[in-house]
């Protein structure tokens, strides 16, 4: 087979995809037999549904009381619903702490609060001791951008705000997300240099997605590959912008790969596996942070699928990522 993809100009791809890390290649395979791929209009429903199922319980979030838990209701964007915050806070340390704001994940079309996601988040806040703050935002298709941002920020702001009644830190808040959860997240940290917001003092970017146009090599190699394929992502920025994606007339705080600045942003996090759709871009986002004289770490996780280690935790590779998470958020929290 030729391999055709590196000529310039050339949009056909027909390298193979590099193979899977060993620990991650047959759970993957079971979990694409009871999970429909690619992601369309249709499955939308089911992806909600799935995500009602696995939603954490107060108890599973209290961890044997190392967290409490409650709900707020807070405003919204201006002529938009109230939104709702949870707010899981470490019992162990007084504070106040600093805050992860988790914007979860879910194709921006589904996800929860409550999602497995979490658990990630408070597997590092309970080794640090920081609180944990996700919001529940808007979903497209049915509220498409800028909806799904505009909830994410106007509970950031809530936050900052409320910091020492809630007894966080507001200059210790580092924005997290995964996947559509990533692309908030960095929208967020553009919004708040861009409107002079809360102090964001890092973005711990995983898997995101960035870049509306789903045009680079590994959104091509990975078209039909792995848990969210070039084919998802497509479906996923549809949802979101409509007949907008991929046109000149897409904000940067829709897809952030569409910021012509990135200076002035909080030190960011960035991670993709190798076997991802999402990859490049992933990559070309930190690239351009530092040729922005900004601060960036890139992890890119060899032999990984999207948001590999929320699916395989005990492998290798999961281990040393939630390692490589928690050393940059100590590394963030303590400057």
């Amino acid at each position: 087979m030729t391999n055709t993809a590196g000529r310039p100009g050339h949009r056909s791809v027909r390298a193979e995809p590099p193979p899977f890390d060993a620990e991650l290649a047959r759970p993957l395979g079971r979990i694409l037999q009871k999970l429909p791929m690619p992601l369309t209009p249709g499955l939308i429903g089911d992806r909600r549904a799935r995500t009602a199922a696995g939603a954490l319980s107060d108890e599973d979030i209290q961890r044997a009381g190392a967290f409490t838990v409650e709900e707020r209701t807070v405003p919204g964007p201006s002529g938009a619903p109230s939104l709702t915050l949870l707010i899981c806070r470490p019992t162990a340390t007084a504070g106040p702490h600093p805050v992860i704001y988790h914007t979860h994940g879910g194709g921006m079309v589904a996800g929860s609060p409550r999602g497995t996601e979490l658990v990630g988040e408070l597997n590092r806040a309970e080794e640090l001791q920081l609180a944990v703050v996700a919001v529940e935002y808007r979903l497209a298709p049915e509220h498409p951008h800028p909806a799904p941002v505009e909830d994410c920020y106007a509970g950031l702001s809530w936050l900052a705000r409320n910091a020492s009644e809630l007894g966080v830190d507001p200059g210790r808040i580092v924005l997290s997300g995964n996947s559509a959860g990533g692309a908030l997240a960095a929208a967020l940290a553009l919004l708040s240099r861009d409107r002079g917001g809360p102090h964001v003092c890092g973005q711990l970017l995983q898997f995101p997605m960035l870049d509306d146009r789903c045009d680079s090599f590994s959104a091509r190699q990975m078209k039909r590959v792995g848990l969210w394929d070039g084919l998802s992502n497509l479906a996923g920025w549809t949802a979101l912008l409509g007949d907008r994606r991929g046109t000149e007339n897409v904000s940067r705080y829709a897809a952030p790969a569409r910021a012509a600045e990135l200076s002035g942003l909080p030190p960011a996090f960035i991670e993709v596996g190798s076997v991802e759709a999402l990859r490049d871009e992933g990559v070309a986002y930190a690239s351009r942070i530092w040729q922005a004289g900004g601060q960036a770490e890139l992890h890119v996780w060899e032999g990984a699928f999207h948001s590999f280690d929320e699916w395989v935790p005990d492998a290798v590779v999961s281990r040393a990522a939630h390692h490589a998470r928690v050393a940059w958020l100590r590394r963030v929290l303590s400057r």
